[in-house]
């Protein structure tokens, strides 16, 4: 996700705020943030979801609702989701 600059703290305190409802959210595992070293204003979330179903049991939440609603007035670019399932 690319954020304007200058509203990195702003994206922070949303998910601070909002880290450990995610993460105790039914099927998910793990939930980090991880933040480009170049460019500041690019993050990255990083999840593990049991399956495809409980990630978009999530999506169609009202917490999701409510975090995606204040992050999304924050973006500087379309932000771009990725899925990946177990390789080996």
């Amino acid at each position: 996700m690319t954020f304007m600059k200058g509203t990195e703290e702003k994206f922070l305190k949303i998910f601070r705020d909002n880290k450990a409802a995610i993460g105790n959210f039914a099927g998910c595992s793990h939930l980090d943030l991880l933040r480009d070293v170049q460019n500041p204003n690019i993050f990255t979330t990083y999840s593990h979801w049991e399956s495809e179903g409980a990630l978009n049991e999530y999506r169609n939440s009202a917490l999701f609702s409510i975090v995606w609603s204040q992050t999304k007035l924050l973006f500087d670019d379309q932000p771009q989701a990725h899925s990946y399932g177990d390789f080996y």
